[in-house]
């Protein structure tokens, strides 16, 4: 189904792939962006939506030094916000503050409460702790896990430990002075790190997407506990209310739901967009309401079973007459790819996407909400 644009749009200066929900704004529904533009300088949006809900509008423009590829909100405080970016050769990460007198000042700059310094590998992205006030967050490059002390009050960030992945047959030596974890792969498999997400039923275990794996880690054991092969996944979100349920997007061949407590095959697959299918999103407040977005410069709705027992009923019996097409609605006013995704948190029926031209649409999805 596709219906008539009614999406509110914002344009950035430059191109861009971020954008995340500010979840710590409980009075209005903001989002940051950041932009992708090598030569020049780099700027994170604070975007809001009206109280009417008909306009977006800027509330902060900041400079910020080098290409920015991944973005989150810090989840309990709206000022604060990591970003992962790139000067075009080399990776880094930093945690940044958003000065609290921005909507007085003519040009507010970011103040940067610290760095996060591993390696030469590249970095991928930055886990914030689930929900409510830590300390915890994690950092993922193509190689390792690292988890993070962060005390904003003295601008530090300490690497409490680091977690390798291992592809070669050989056993990594134990260093002492860092714990740390061993993933073994087939000899001569390389399989590099894409991202991840934190699983906020259970806070000692996070998702680590590769080439062809998810990788599930006990950060309280530093071990791995299990593996799920997947092709070519390139995000996954765990489902906020359901636990072991989870959703992975994957190039080719679309969107999966998984229930890790039967990880062999999933519960469910849907078909995706035509092209690569980027990243994918659960509502955080209505079962089974999925987004993805993909190479296709389009946003699909979906309205999936993740009830495992449900599905194998289903199955069990002929269906056909009973048949629902789970795509609820494809939006598709964008001319370009879209990377950037994030539900409201605030307002859970809204949702905001961001085209690699700059492009940030949002869009209600209360049309097509289930009556309970």
């Amino acid at each position: 189904m596709q219906a008539a644009s009614s999406g509110i749009g914002y344009g950035l200066k430059y191109q861009a792939r971020c954008i995340s929900d500010v979840k710590a704004d409980t009075d209005h529904t903001s989002f940051l962006a950041g932009t992708l533009s090598l030569k020049e300088e780099n700027e994170v949006h604070l975007i809001r939506l009206s109280s009417s809900g008909t306009e977006l509008f800027c509330e902060g423009l900041f400079s910020h030094p080098n290409e920015i590829w991944d973005l989150v909100s810090c989840p309990f405080d709206q000022r604060i916000f990591s970003t992962v970016y790139s000067n075009g050769e080399t990776f880094g990460a930093a945690i940044w503050q958003i000065p609290e007198l921005y909507g007085e000042l003519n040009s507010p700059q970011l103040e940067r409460i610290t760095s996060l310094d591993t390696d030469s590998c590249k970095i991928k992205c930055i886990l914030w702790w689930p929900s409510g006030r830590h300390d915890k967050l994690i950092s993922i490059n193509e190689e390792n896990l690292y988890l993070w002390n962060l005390d904003v009050s003295k601008k530090t960030a300490q690497e409490e430990f680091m977690m390798i992945w291992q592809s070669s047959s050989t056993a990594f030596p134990y260093i002492q002075t860092k714990p740390q974890v061993q993933s073994q792969d087939s000899a001569g498999m390389l399989h590099k790190l894409s991202g991840g997400a934190w699983d906020p039923h259970d806070v000692s275990s996070v998702a680590a997407t590769c080439e062809s794996y998810l990788q599930f880690w006990d950060v309280r054991t530093m071990k791995k506990t299990i593996s799920v092969e997947c092709s070519h996944v390139c995000s996954v979100d765990y489902h906020p209310q359901k636990q072991h349920i989870l959703v992975t997007a994957e190039h080719e061949s679309g969107i999966h739901i998984w229930d890790l407590r039967k990880p062999k095959v999933p519960i469910q697959e849907l078909p995706g967009h035509t092209h690569w299918t980027w990243t994918v999103k659960c509502n955080p407040e209505y079962d089974g309401m999925i987004l993805s977005a993909g190479t296709n410069s389009t946003v699909n709705l979906w309205l999936a079973s993740t009830n495992h027992e449900e599905l194998t009923t289903e199955r069990q019996v002929d269906s056909s007459a009973r048949w629902v097409d789970p795509l609820l609605n494809t939006y598709s006013d964008y001319e370009d790819s879209i990377y950037g995704l994030t539900w409201s948190s605030r307002e859970p029926w809204i949702f905001a996407s961001l085209s690699y031209d700059g492009r940030v649409v949002v869009e209600s999805v209360k049309p097509f909400i289930p009556q309970k």
